[in-house]
């Protein structure tokens, strides 16, 4: 006679599932904020829309992951941080066309569920909706037998933010003569891992327990430092100052992040050595000798997002910005667009580097 064959026995455990709900239920709480409706745990998120002060009001969405980033964190056996990077790459992307986030969603799958290490995910998640200022209001854990190795997994998340149609950021009134401030990355953030891991591992023969000094920490620790989220310091400058363009600098690096929210007519005068670059970047060039456009085009080197503000309000901007703690730097300005050149013109320029 054939044995009696259940769920759990081909290795998805709904029992376990619910209970990672109700752990889950708690971290959601954490990150409400006023429009929330109901509990996680039910088919559909809700979240009740005040738009009393808008004339026309527009919804802005995004998706996104962490990539092979989270292969730094299976190695050390921490997941309390990815989450922060996951709702990092999404908020910041909404945030550039000055939108507010209102909510997040994300999606869990793994092989085999490990209650404690998804929360820890999970807690990294609400941690990174509480820094946004947007709740967690649902979400997916799918447990799939032999499709994930032990205690890995992937991650995506999705992101809905709220703006007016006459607030929207897009990059339409740049004109020549603003200034490209740029506000300081975290470090790595969460581009480029799969040549980050090719130089640590493969090159350079490291662990991720692996101290090094010109880090002051080891490689592991280093790469897991969560992707800034700059959800208080635009929210803030989008309140009150004009912000004509705003560029998350992910994939693509400066060099092909800005170029997307600037007009066809103009081109960017960018100061090299004008922000303070971070250990990691020039760490990784030496080892990997890694070419300097290489660079420009697959990391954040130090700027983790830009704001393009007209020249008389730049100060103010600056200002803002460093009362907020943030390290902020006069990285470029806005010029006319050369009809045989490139569309952003790197020179040597010290004068605006930030003290």
């Amino acid at each position: 006679m054939t044995e009696e064959l259940t769920y759990a026995a081909s290795g998805v455990d709904i029992d376990k599932a619910n209970r990672l709900v109700d752990r889950i239920k708690t971290i959601a709480k954490s990150t409400a904020r006023p429009g929330v409706m109901g509990d996680i745990g039910g088919f559909g998120g809700l979240f009740s829309l005040n738009v009393a002060q808008m004339e026309k009001p527009v919804l802005v969405s995004s998706t996104d992951g962490v990539g092979t980033k989270l292969k730094i964190a299976f190695l050390t056996g921490r997941h309390d941080t990815v989450g922060i990077d996951l709702v990092a790459m999404c908020v910041n992307d909404i945030l550039v066309q000055g939108a507010r986030p209102l909510f997040f969603l994300d999606y869990f799958a793994t092989g085999r569920l490990d209650e404690g290490l998804a929360e820890a995910v999970i807690s990294g998640i609400g941690d990174g909706c509480r820094q946004a200022g947007c709740a967690l209001i649902g979400g997916e854990t799918a447990e799939m037998p032999g499709f994930y190795k032990d205690n890995e997994y992937d991650l995506a998340g999705f992101a809905v933010g709220l703006v007016d149609n006459a607030k929207i950021i897009d990059g339409s009134e740049i004109r020549r003569g603003d200034n490209l401030v740029g506000i300081a990355s975290s470090g790595l953030h969460s581009n480029g891992y799969s040549l980050v891991r090719k130089i640590v591992f493969d090159v350079l023969k490291m662990d991720v327990t692996t101290h090094v000094p010109d880090l002051g920490r080891t490689i592991g620790e280093e790469l897991l430092t969560p992707t800034r989220i700059y959800a208080s310091a635009i929210e803030s400058l989008a309140r009150d100052l004009p912000l004509r363009g705003l560029a998350h600098i992910t994939g693509g690096g400066i060099s092909e992040n800005v170029v997307r929210v600037i007009p066809d007519s103009c081109g960017i005068r960018m100061f090299e050595g004008s922000w303070d670059i971070p250990p990691i970047f020039p760490f990784l060039q030496k080892a990997g000798k890694i070419a300097d456009n290489e660079m420009k085009r697959t990391f954040n080197n130090g700027i983790g997002m830009i704001a393009i503000v007209p020249e008389q309000v730049t100060s103010e901007v600056v200002a803002r910005l460093r009362g907020m703690d943030e390290k902020v730097f006069i990285i470029g300005e806005i010029i006319k667009r050369s009809e045989t050149g490139p569309r952003i013109d790197w020179v040597e320029n010290d004068a605006c580097r930030a003290q």
